[in-house]
């Protein structure tokens, strides 16, 4: 009787194996269900071949399977072949005398609906008995069946009417394409979750390194009272100006790392000069002048990702727009554009701080000398944007006593980019 004996035997193989393929380069549609071309040349199977040839080509389908456990394997490759059957005997009143698509297309439907429901009783029941979570087995079956039963109901419909009209053959070499497709498929949602898994472990390293490196800071300056807080609250007010002026994500955590090492250089000059109680003399304050030479020195030891340009940026931020800044004399747009930030939050910060030589300046008055100062030290945009800023802030904000200027604050997670290289090189040299 036609669909209770085997087809040919290559012919069970071949389809097995396309089956097998691509079972193993599933792609995932939610978090416990996959989905794969699978589907095609297992029910294609039973609908030709019937529920007998439907069984045999979908338990080798399983059979060749054996990545997994061996438990795992003796019970699902017997399912494959139920599933299959199912779908085998479901199809077999439609096929009586059929020679038109319609027909084949209702068969294929029954024979597809057939399969899953026989996969939700099977795996319910074997969920049953490994008292394992088979509600949320079904739940999966069914959001893949949503998907595999409309997408693929017509192609299997159209390989049992090239199969009768034409050969079997004929329908073998076009599941290649099939497969093809899957596997592309399958490499792009691989590439995809591992640029996802990255990004959230780059975003964890972020975070860590900016908060060793705000912690660095913090200690370095502890031993100098008067500076004491003053890298924190120039990166704060330089990551502020920067979001104002529409930077992007990336340069708003460039300029917050680089303002927050922006005076590391200053560790290679005598503790005497730092905590001078007056003026500095022309020879004092041509050495101190050395401290962003010193500051990229160190920095470019030890950047590897950024090419050097966390060190460019410090060696800059004491430059000015008229070209009379140091310690290259650079005017204007040969200044990096966050180097020019930096600078105007520095020299805000410092005028509203107090210092061993005079007491801080009034916020309105520091804010009226960065105006006064503008295309002759500052960049008018940039002094623009942090005049906005300040405007919109409150008092404690603009003489950084606010919570953002503390380094216990907590930062949420992955708002800085840091690089471990750089913090863990700056810690042992500053112990040095």
């Amino acid at each position: 009787m036609d669909g209770y004996r085997l087809p040919p035997l290559w012919a069970v193989v071949v389809l097995g194996a396309v089956a097998a393929i691509a079972e193993r380069q599933s792609v995932a549609v939610t978090e416990r269900a996959t989905m794969s071309v699978s589907f095609l040349p297992v029910v294609f199977a039973a609908v030709v071949f019937g529920p007998i040839g439907g069984f045999a080509v979908g338990a080798i389908s399983n059979a060749w399977d054996i990545r997994e456990s061996r438990l795992k394997w003796a019970v699902y490759t017997p399912i494959g072949g139920l599933m299959a059957a199912a779908a085998g005997l479901a199809a077999a009143p439609f096929l009586h005398g059929a020679n038109d698509v319609g027909t084949y297309f209702l068969a294929s439907l029954a024979a597809s609906v057939a399969d899953q429901a026989a996969e939700a009783v099977l795996v319910a029941g074997t969920g049953i008995v490994r008292r394992a979570d088979w509600k949320a087995g079904l739940a999966a079956i069914g959001a893949v069946s949503l998907l595999t039963v409309p997408l693929y109901v017509p192609i299997v419909a159209l390989f049992v009417y090239g199969y009768h009209a034409y050969s079997l053959r004929l329908v073998l070499v076009v599941f290649v394409p099939t497969l093809a497709a899957q596997r592309l498929l399958h490499l792009y949602q691989q590439e995809k979750e591992a640029s996802r898994s990255l990004e959230a472990a780059n975003a964890r390293l972020r975070t860590a390194n900016a908060r060793f490196a705000t912690g660095l800071v913090a200690m370095l300056e502890e031993s100098d009272p008067y500076t004491a807080g003053h890298s924190l609250a120039v990166a704060t007010y330089s990551h502020d100006i920067a979001e104002r002026m529409g930077l992007a994500d990336d340069d708003r955590n460039l300029v917050h790392l680089c303002a927050l090492v922006h005076d590391i250089g200053k560790y290679r000059l005598p503790a005497a000069l730092l905590e001078k109680n007056g003026p500095l003399s022309l020879e004092e304050r041509r050495l101190m002048e050395k401290h962003p030479e010193y500051g990229e020195q160190l920095l470019r030891k030890v950047e590897v990702e950024d090419h050097g340009r966390i060190g460019r940026i410090v060696r800059h931020h004491h430059e000015r727009i008229d070209g009379e800044g140091y310690p290259d004399g650079l005017r204007a747009d040969e200044i990096p554009l966050l180097s020019k930030i930096i600078s105007v939050a520095d020299a805000y910060n410092a005028m509203t701080s107090d210092r061993p030589y005079r007491d801080k300046l009034p916020s309105r008055v520091a804010r009226l000398r960065l105006a006064q100062a503008v295309e002759s030290q500052f960049d008018t945009a940039v002094v623009a944007a942090f005049e906005a800023v300040l405007t919109s802030e409150d008092e404690a904000y603009r003489t950084a006593l606010g919570e953002r200027f503390r380094f216990d604050h907590e930062e949420p997670a992955g708002e800085f980019e840091s690089d471990v290289t750089l913090v863990e090189a700056l810690a042992v040299d500053a112990g040095n």
